[in-house]
């Protein structure tokens, strides 16, 4: 069985200490058109013996893994999954790997991973799953933990996510302008800051329209399809039904969208839908969606640099990045 080579295998090989070695090998990893000659030489030599770099042993060292954990509701949420790529392609140009859990917006799953990661030494955390209703994050903070939050909120704790009351309120003022007096709708749960502020945004521009929205128009369901079949099929149920529905999520809203196929009615002639985020398929379905676009990769961009900010120790402040109204045949068919 061939020995593994290590680091003092390669410092032998090369004549020099364990330490020069080391250095190089990083400097090289973080950025390897600065580093120097004698760098890339030791880099190609480790390689050529065929060095292979053990993070594990390195974090037990130094109680840092140059790695940061990220933790999501559902990878297979293409809006997490963009902001994910966004975080990962940052954090390895500035020398860093990541770890994503999925937590499936469970608190008990949360402080599992939480917990597993921190066991990794990761030198800071990038919550994309921050719920209202769990006191998770209150924990990290008072032990110090570094971390910082990407697409929800919560009160105190720094992070990156779209002005989704601004997002509601173009949603709002679009239905106001097409003059529809009874607007439903389809918001995600109460824990969730996005649901709420994206609903709130909403009801205030309907409002300050002169539309008044009542308590029955307002369904709190989910995110998914299944969540916007379910608020479709309740609204329009009321005796009167609504002539809008705006759901708080592009897949709540494709939910609603097959529910008005069933009962043949034609999105933007008879009834008009707004989404949001702008998902790819948005443009793509059989009446395009009318939608709210989110900046997911700007967002995954801004969260790293604030979490490689934090864990140097610098200042940093909370953003709230625009959205935009994207206008399709859901509305203006």
């Amino acid at each position: 069985m061939e020995s593994t080579v290590t680091l003092k295998t390669v410092a032998q090989a090369a004549g020099v200490h364990i330490s020069t070695v080391s250095r190089a090998l990083r400097r090289v990893a973080v950025d390897h058109r600065g580093a120097s000659v004698g760098d890339l030489k030791l880099f190609q030599l480790a390689q050529d013996m065929g060095y292979v770099p053990n993070p594990n042993a390195a974090s037990l060292t130094t109680k840092k893994s140059t790695a940061f954990g990220v933790l999501v509701p559902r990878l297979t949420d293409v809006v997490l999954s963009a902001m994910y790529d966004a975080i990962e392609e940052t954090a390895n140009r500035a020398g860093y790997e990541t770890f994503v859990a999925n937590t499936h917006d469970d608190p008990v799953q949360q402080r599992r991973r939480i917990d597993l990661l921190l066991g990794r030494n990761v030198d800071g955390l990038i919550f994309g799953d921050a719920r209202l209703d769990s006191a998770n994050l209150d924990d990290l903070a008072r032990r110090g933990v570094k971390f910082v939050l990407i697409s929800r909120r919560y009160p105190g704790m720094i992070s990156a996510t779209c002005d989704d009351f601004r997002g509601g309120w173009l949603a709002g003022e679009h239905l106001a302008r097409l003059g529809h007096t009874r607007v439903g709708i389809v918001s995600g749960p109460s824990w969730a800051s996005t649901g709420i502020d994206r609903l709130q945004g909403c009801v205030a521009a309907l409002v300050d329209a002169g539309v008044d929205v009542p308590d029955e128009y307002i369904r709190e369901e989910g995110f998914d399809p299944a969540a916007g079949r379910r608020g479709a099929e309740a609204l329009l149920a009321l005796p009167e039904p609504p002539t809008a529905i705006f759901a708080t999520n592009d897949f709540s809203a494709i939910g609603v969208l097959g529910v008005l196929r069933e009962h043949s009615l034609l999105p933007g002639r008879d009834i008009g839908v707004v989404g949001y985020n702008d998902i790819s398929i948005c443009a793509e379905l059989t009446v395009p969606l009318t939608t709210i676009r989110s900046p997911h990769r700007e967002i995954g961009v801004r969260a790293t640099e604030m979490l490689l900010a934090v864990t140097h120790g610098l200042p940093v402040s909370s953003v709230a990045l625009s959205p935009d109204l994207i206008v399709r045949q859901s509305t203006s068919c």
